[in-house]
């Protein structure tokens, strides 16, 4: 049985390790979606450690620990659109993305927000879609020299839940 995941609230001195946890991830876990290039262009958003944690510090951001090791993170931003959602590649499917998800999802109902967006990428689609996200259209992002595919989905909250 794997440690049980702990989440805390961003702090600047956890942008280094946040900044390798997010590479590491692009590189292991999106080649079957995405092309080298694609994700060497995707990953290069944190070459800049300082301008990748001043992204996170303006997001409500916060970070899943398993066994006192980061194990991913996620960035919410106004309350109402996930811009980041990254797991350890060791961490992939034990449950650290869920309940990263469960709590943004939870936080963003109890400050009135009727909904949660995110740009799922072709890796995550699934992801979203088995927590009730909904399709709404296809992007085309441009990187570097390259384009990336991802999908724009909503996930609406009932009426009054969080109130």
């Amino acid at each position: 049985m794997s440690a049980p995941v702990s989440l805390r609230p961003f702090l600047p001195a956890d942008a280094p390790l946040l900044a390798a946890l997010f590479r590491a991830s692009i590189a292991e876990l999106t080649g079957d979606d995405y092309d080298e290039e694609q994700q060497e262009a995707w990953s290069a958003a944190a070459d800049d450690e300082a301008a990748f944690a001043e992204r996170l510090a303006s997001r409500l951001t916060l970070v899943a620990h398993r066994g006192g090791t980061p194990a991913g993170f996620i960035a919410l931003k106004d309350n109402a659109h996930i811009d980041l959602l990254y797991v350890a590649p060791d961490a992939a499917g034990s449950g650290v993305g869920k309940a990263l998800c469960d709590a943004v999802e939870a936080l963003a109902k109890a400050r009135g927000s009727r909904a949660v967006s995110v740009d799922a990428s072709d890796t995550a689609l699934g992801f979203f879609q088995r927590r009730g996200y909904v399709a709404h259209r296809r992007n085309m992002v441009p990187l570097a020299d390259t384009w990336l595919g991802n999908t724009a989905m909503e996930k609406a909250f009932s009426e009054g839940a969080g109130q």
